[in-house]
């Protein structure tokens, strides 16, 4: 499930993003239950994608900005409980990764659905059903 993080240059250093990356990663997989998945862990890929300071916007004005991005099956926040557990968490990560340099405002969080039958893992698509065996047979093996 890819993620990516989009970061104004300037707002954390390149290490410190990284470590970003992978609280937001455990906070997907530990909501989920599902943080030592065999299946799952190598198959949350990831990017933290950094723009040039004056080129990220709000509205129509220069600002900083953090945005995540997943893309995940249709199922994977099945509540309203899960999105809000998940957006709420993952912009304090943001938060303290910046140190003070952005405010709640100046995060953003969506989730894309892929399509159902249109997830593709080591050349195999795998439908809602078919992913969702893959992960709870993994949990059991």
């Amino acid at each position: 499930m890819p993620f990516q993080i989009i970061l104004t240059e300037g707002l954390v250093t390149k290490s410190r993003a990284l470590l970003l990356h992978a609280e937001i990663v455990e906070l997907f997989m530990s909501i989920h239950g599902i943080s030592n998945n065999p299946f799952m862990l190598p198959n949350v890929i990831g990017e933290v994608v950094f723009i040039d300071h004056g080129q990220t916007f709000s509205g129509k004005e220069v600002c900083d900005i953090a945005v995540i991005e997943l893309k995940v099956p249709s199922f994977t926040f099945g509540t309203q409980d899960l999105k809000n557990q998940f957006i709420e968490r993952a912009t304090e990560s943001v938060l303290a990764a910046a140190e003070g340099k952005l405010t709640k405002q100046q995060v953003w969080i969506n989730a894309v659905y892929t399509v159902d039958g249109f997830w593709g893992i080591a050349g195999k698509a795998y439908t809602n059903a078919e992913l969702g065996h893959a992960i709870q047979s993994s949990a059991h093996a």
